[in-house]
């Protein structure tokens, strides 16, 4: 724990503690993740005190049932992981089911973008169906950004930083490594 005399400012400004909670409301009152830059702007932090609020934050979250979360649009507040098995039960109307074929189309895009339609059939094998794209668009978890420079100009697909909130990233250097598909097939 940050002990409270460190957290002192020498400015007779808020401490760090009071800075955290200021952070805490902030994210409770949000509908969407804030960033760093929101938080200093609103709250007058240099990055220094920024960090070290949600460094206490964080701490004192952690004895709870609440965490912090920081994803690409920034941080939020979340059920703790180790409850979710009890939301799952009580609520299981929130959980929201994902086809095979939207996983599949979903992941290609998130490994190889940018990528076109017929990038995505190649991989997959079969022709991609526009519900499956009509829902990756509706849940904002991909863009069209550019055109392909051939015959026809093709859409450039790429997934949104909506997409790294929902799967709780911040870049998608976290995506876990894409596993050997040749040695996934030799075992089936």
């Amino acid at each position: 724990m940050v002990d409270i005399d460190e957290t002192k400012d020498k400015d007779h400004l808020l401490s760090i503690e009071d800075i955290s909670k200021q952070i805490e409301v902030l994210l409770h009152a949000s509908e969407a993740p804030l960033t760093a830059n929101h938080l200093k702007k609103h709250l007058s932090l240099t990055t220094n005190k920024l960090e070290q609020a949600l460094a206490l934050l964080k701490q004192r979250l952690d004895l709870g049932v609440l965490s912090l979360h920081h994803t690409a649009s920034g941080y939020r507040l979340q059920i703790a992981d180790s409850h979710s098995a009890l939301i799952q039960s009580v609520f299981p109307q929130r959980q929201e089911r994902l086809s095979q074929a939207l996983l599949e189309t979903l992941s290609v895009i998130a490994y190889k973008q940018p990528v076109t339609r017929s990038d995505i059939e190649h991989v997959r094998g079969v022709t991609l169906s526009s519900t499956i794209l009509r829902q990756l668009f509706d849940k904002g978890w991909i863009e069209e950004n550019g055109h392909k420079d051939t015959l026809g100009r093709p859409a450039l697909l790429h997934t949104t930083s909506q997409f790294l909130d929902a799967f709780g990233l911040r870049h998608l250097d976290e995506l876990p490594p894409m596993p050997d598909i040749d040695s996934i097939r030799a075992s089936s």
